[in-house]
């Protein structure tokens, strides 16, 4: 039951820090992103263009989207 044939494996370990920027650079880069979307939409609506509910109502939900895609290249080197 011992397990001396199995090869060592090389998969790294995500550090502290890797965590850590992820969070300050998903933060940052959806604050940005939902920033812009909100901004510009509020511009349209009060401009009278109706069009700037379809870009400012979705700013929240793809604010998230920089975050979770950093996220995911992150767990991928877990692999």
């Amino acid at each position: 039951m011992s397990n001396r044939d199995a090869a060592p494996t090389t998969r790294g370990m995500v550090q502290r820090s890797d965590i850590l920027w992820l969070g300050v650079a998903g933060g940052v880069a959806g604050g940005l992103v939902g920033g812009l979307m909100l901004g510009i939409g509020m511009d349209l609506i009060v401009n009278g263009q109706p069009l700037g509910w379809l870009i400012m109502l979705p700013g929240a939900p793809a604010s998230a989207l920089p975050g979770w895609l950093m996220a995911r290249r992150l767990a991928s080197q877990l692999r």
